[in-house]
């Protein structure tokens, strides 16, 4: 290869890896289980009261299929974006290309009668009942990477985020496209888990001992990329000009494995919710995208200035007097 040829081709591109599917696959199998059901039942009540009354045209739900965060909402147009196409999925050789995005994009509106009929990735079915976690989770409309998001620049009213951070391999990139994505005075949900909680102390613990007794360790919750606290979260959404309208904890039982021992528990939300608020194990925010604009108040014309009269001068004449002759 001469030198000529050298600096003719282009640099090699280096992106950031993908995330990590099998934590993904992890997280959908733990919340199968009783603590896993709990902390989905809470999380389902927040989302539900959190996006009820806002208003627009378009949501997207990224990750999570088992929680469905757009069902109290009434948006026309409500999508759920998935980072990984299941093995079902691209057996059928459905066009994943032929999104809702391009509609967006486009100028059109989604018909989901028209995309039942012709099997693409159609928009999200709601359903006015509460369904349970692994009830036919409601199919993708999207299937892209979360920190490269196939929408136009602010034109999307509503983003759930649901773990989705917690997941992803680069959250600050992911969290930026958020960002981007939102129009102004458009709205973020963000649920995640707490890591100064009892369930993470218990998590951090069963890592300790796997590390002292050199096996693979027992672990409470599923073997995420990061745990954000909700202090850490609240400077980054500060940095991005966003507004937090509403933040919220929950699940203060204790990390117990069986569904009886958590339902005695129970009587410790109350008092947790009051005395002990950022010690609970999941949060919940709300936050509002803020643009601030220029007024522009047009050209200052000058006035035309008239001459100024000159200033009176007041003269003092002392009058002379004749005397006698």
């Amino acid at each position: 290869m001469t030198r000529a040829s050298q600096d003719d081709d282009p640099a090699p591109i280096v992106e950031a890896p993908p995330a990590n599917g099998l934590a993904s696959a992890e997280l959908s199998r733990w919340l199968g289980t009783p603590p896993g059901r709990y902390l989905l039942d809470w999380e389902q009540r927040f989302i539900d009261e959190a996006v009820v009354d806002l208003f627009g045209f378009h949501a997207v739900q990224l990750g999570l299929p088992q929680l469905n965060g757009l069902r109290a909402n009434r948006m026309p147009q409500r999508w759920l974006a998935l980072e990984h196409v299941p093995h079902s999925v691209a057996a059928t050789g459905l066009d994943a290309s032929a999104t809702a995005a391009q509609d967006l994009a486009a100028g059109r509106a989604v018909d989901p009668s028209s995309a039942r009929a012709s099997r693409p990735l159609n928009a999200l079915d709601t359903q006015p009942e509460p369904r349970t976690a692994f009830a036919d989770p409601p199919r993708a409309a999207v299937y892209c990477e979360f920190d490269a998001l196939p929408f136009p620049a602010s034109s999307l009213d509503l983003v759930v985020l649901p773990h989705t951070l917690e997941l992803a391999a680069d959250p600050h990139r992911c969290l930026r496209e958020v960002e981007r994505v939102l129009r102004p005075e458009g709205r973020v949900v963000i649920l995640g888990l707490n890591p100064a909680s009892l369930w993470a102390v218990r998590q951090n613990l069963a890592r300790v001992n796997g590390r002292l007794m050199g096996r693979a360790p027992r672990l409470y919750l599923p073997e995420e990329g990061e745990y954000i606290g909700y202090w850490r979260l609240r400077d980054w959404l500060r940095l991005l000009s966003f507004e937090v309208e509403r933040a919220k904890f929950g699940c203060y039982r204790p990390p117990l494995l069986s569904e009886v021992w958590l339902d005695r528990w129970h009587w410790l939300e109350r008092p947790g919710s009051k005395w002990w608020t950022v010690l609970g194990a999941l949060y919940g925010v709300v936050a509002i995208k803020r643009v601030h604009g220029m007024r522009l108040v047009g050209l200052a014309r000058k006035r035309a200035r008239g001459a100024k009269a000159a200033p009176a001068v007041a003269i003092h004449q002392q009058s002379h007097r004749r005397g006698p002759d």
